[in-house]
């Protein structure tokens, strides 16, 4: 076994491990696939980061977050560390950089999003490099019952077993005792071989305030001014709820800036930045920010709006006091939250007659298949995230198998002259070139495959020969290369398939009722938290499955020491006026082919967007949001009393 200690000094600047980290790199070592259940900052990264410096080959992590992505390969290159990352923030030359990397075998950490591996040409790249190690963060993200299901993530292990990449290393920070067994039973772990790290940090003080919404942002603003706990991060549901916030707090002296998925990128990157270095006191997020972001002197966290789950609770405080000084982390409860929270669950459900309009196209489609998730989800007005867990649902029931995603079409312009591009090559090789050349379609700088396999035919050579000498031209360097048309090739498996469209569509329907369950169950959990009179950091260590032997003394609930449950203030449920029926009648009345369902015009009115409603760009229509105070089921059960029948 090699001297782990020594590399952890040399590479890495420490001089010993943290909990856990031990176990699970001597696990790796010795050829086993690990777990590793550590809480946010307690160093997970290190646990694949050192094997990948004593393994021969390349350690491949797979992560969903570009940030990390960025943040953790510059600290590995700073430290000398041979690392690179594929995202679609890379330009072509970049890209060439890192296969040129992988090809040479100079690579050691390669860092890619986990849809990368559906891609084609990547998955025949990796056929031809040594995988030492897969290492997977956010894991939790495979449990189909997890609070952050990716139906991506339930394929890596497939990826694995056809790939024959061992060990694995599962990492994860937010997994509960169910969604730790998921893991573990998909990439073949065993239990004794689950690094399990306490939950407990001592220094994050938990305090629950009841606030009537109305005087929420006030006592917000108030606590900010007097306590001045900076750098400090304030939690918000809704993008526009971020700029509400942060445009109030900058009125009032604070120094506040809004972040969330909705401003430009170099917008975001420059809040970001300055908050990073210490120039901003506060940032007012959606959870957009803060995964993977490593700010160690983090001395409060605000969560304005309720969290959607306790998971999202405990990774969030989490990124506070990670230097082990004190830090505070406060919710400003109010139960007028819900209804929002609740909208965004049921708004995702698809209709009955979009289930079984897309179950009607898969079954019709042959033994063999490829679509685009893009154009099935824009006609069937599925969510892309739920079309695919959709077509996970159908995997996990044995009607699909998924091959893999290609491309269908292609456009590459040369890095050097054409003359010579070809001059480097053998005349056999020159004339299969000239030939592939002459076949496109030629633009100014560009030339075009608009379909490989019609291309191939025109061509009369295999869709295989054509694909692997674009990609090896890429990876030579001589052609930047473009893929498009991206589609996702199925099997219709056996007797499965041929069960009747009513009879799936009825199972999706139930799944679907299943999960909504589940995730109203953990609106309820976080509730329970906020009204416990109880110890606050015994309740959420309960959750995640450990015990702490007595009461922590420095939450909220130890200081007030309440005998009765806290009351969660909540606004009387507003009726729908007689202006928004109209409005409503107004709506329908247009007959949108995007709003032809109850469901539909629902969603609509909370202001939730779907692929249709983008389609046909409907989200200036005066009518979209009108009830995104209201809840669902109860603007679901307005629209379907007024839908013709």
């Amino acid at each position: 076994m090699p001297d782990i200690h020594a590399t952890l000094e040399q590479h890495f600047g420490h001089k010993q491990f943290r909990p856990g980290q031990e176990q699970v790199i001597q696990t790796l070592l010795a050829g086993r696939s690990a777990l590793a259940i550590f809480p946010t900052g307690a160093g997970k990264s290190l646990c694949y980061q050192l094997p990948a410096l004593l393994m021969e080959g390349l350690t491949l992590v797979i992560s969903p977050l570009i940030a990390l992505m960025k943040d953790q390969v510059e600290a590995l290159r700073a430290r000398g560390i041979a690392a690179a990352r594929l995202d679609s923030t890379l330009s072509a030359s970049e890209v060439a950089g890192v296969f040129e990397s992988m090809r040479s075998g100079q690579l050691k950490l390669l860092y890619i999003a986990p849809e990368r591996l559906m891609s084609e040409s990547f998955m025949e790249r990796l056929s031809r490099t040594k995988i030492s190690l897969l290492a997977i963060d956010e894991s939790h993200c495979i449990s189909e019952w997890g609070h952050n299901f990716r139906p991506e993530y339930l394929r890596l292990a497939e990826v694995a077993r056809r790939l024959k990449l061992h060990p694995v290393l599962a990492l994860t920070a937010t997994a509960t005792p169910s969604v730790a067994r998921d893991i573990e039973k998909a990439f073949n772990i065993a239990p004794e071989d689950c690094a399990l790290t306490p939950f407990h940090r001592p220094n994050l003080a938990m305090y629950i305030t009841p606030v009537e919404d109305s005087k929420r942002l006030d006592l917000l603003t108030k606590k900010l001014a007097k306590f001045k706990r900076f750098p400090a991060i304030v939690y918000v549901t809704l993008q526009q709820t971020s700029e509400q916030v942060a445009t109030h707090l900058a009125k009032h002296g604070l120094n506040a800036q809004a972040y969330h998925a909705g401003l430009k990128p170099e917008h975001r990157e420059n809040v970001q930045n300055r908050f990073m270095s210490g120039e901003l006191d506060i940032i007012v997020a959606t959870i957009a920010f803060g995964m993977g972001i490593d700010k160690a002197d983090i001395r409060a966290v605000y969560h304005y709006n309720l969290p959607k789950t306790l998971e999202n609770y405990q990774q969030e405080i989490g990124r506070s006091g990670r230097d082990g000084k004190g830090s505070h982390c406060e919710m400003l409860a109010c139960a007028d939250d819900l209804i929002v929270l609740q909208n965004f669950v049921f708004g995702d459900t698809p209709t009955p007659s979009a289930v079984r309009m897309l179950l009607d196209h898969l079954l019709r489609q042959g033994d063999e298949f490829s679509i685009s998730h893009y154009d099935l989800s824009r006609t069937t007005d599925i969510r892309p995230l739920v079309l695919e867990t959709v077509l996970t649902y159908l995997e996990l029931d044995g009607v699909l198998q998924p091959l893999g995603a290609i491309y269908t079409g292609y456009q590459f312009c040369f890095c050097d002259s054409e003359a010579r591009l070809l001059a480097g090559h053998k005349p056999e090789r020159q004339a299969f070139l000239k030939k592939l050349f002459a076949t496109t379609t030629r633009g100014y700088k560009w030339l075009k495959i608009d379909n490989l396999d019609e291309f191939a035919i025109a061509m009369g050579e295999s869709r295989e020969r054509i694909f692997k000498a674009l990609t090896w031209m890429e990876e030579a360097g001589e052609i930047e290369l473009k893929p498009s048309g991206l589609r996702h090739r199925y099997r219709l498996c056996g007797e499965a398939s041929k069960r009747k469209p009513e009879e799936l569509t009825r199972d999706m329907q139930r799944l679907f009722v299943k999960r909504e369950l589940k995730d109203a169950e953990r609106l309820e959990k976080v509730m329970a938290l906020a009204t416990d009179p109880g110890c606050l950091t015994r309740h959420m260590l309960r959750y995640f499955g450990e015990d702490l032997e007595q009461d922590c003394d420095h939450c909220g609930s130890c200081k007030e020491k309440a005998a009765t449950p806290r009351i969660i203030p909540r606004s009387a449920k507003p009726a729908i006026t007689g202006p928004q029926v109209e409005a409503i009648q107004a709506l329908i009345d247009e007959r949108h082919a995007a709003l032809r369902a109850p469901r539909q015009v629902a969603r609509f009115l909370c202001g939730i967007t779907s692929p249709a409603v983008s389609r046909d760009r409907l989200m200036k229509n005066r009518a979209f949001g009108l009830l995104e105070r209201y809840p669902f089921n109860d603007v679901f059960a307005q629209a379907e009393s007024m839908m013709p029948g």
